[in-house]
């Protein structure tokens, strides 16, 4: 029997391919073992759940299809992603907005920054939780995840 495997299993829901291959440069950069998955829209992301549930989800919410807040309480719906981490991954920055995505059940909410740097270190803090033992869910105002945060 061979070892298990520890990569991590992410899933990307992103229509804008530049953003797709920064995520993926700054990943590289935190020297994970991860297999990672694209959807260009939302329903392309809700095909890839139904095959198999992820580690991890990163959810844009401009998509084409069906938007993040209406993939996010799509997702909230079924009791088999209850043990999924979202986080809400966009550009976005209306308080409104965000209220609406943690209502609806994001785990967080990381704005787009301006560097690789920046989102590595966004990422760094995102996979220092354990999401296999503890699903958390921070306070409204420890939500956002953002530069300098």
């Amino acid at each position: 029997m061979g070892k298990p495997d520890n990569r991590r299993d992410i899933l990307l829901a992103e229509d804008d391919l530049d953003d797709v291959e920064i995520f993926e440069m700054a990943l590289n950069d935190l020297a994970l073992s991860y297999e990672i998955r694209h959807a260009k829209n939302g329903d392309q992301l809700l095909e890839l759940l139904r095959e198999r549930v992820p580690y991890i989800l990163f959810l844009d919410i401009r998509m084409p299809c069906r938007d993040g807040i209406a993939c996010i309480i799509e997702i909230r719906k079924h009791r088999e992603y209850d043990r999924l981490p979202v986080i809400m991954y966009t550009s976005h920055q209306s308080k409104k907005i965000m209220e609406t995505c943690f209502r609806e059940g994001a785990n967080f909410y990381m704005q787009k920054p301006d560097s690789i740097r920046e989102l590595t270190g966004n990422l760094r803090k995102i996979f220092a939780i354990d999401w296999t033992s503890d699903l958390h869910f921070p306070p409204e105002d420890q939500f956002v995840i953002s530069a300098g945060s």
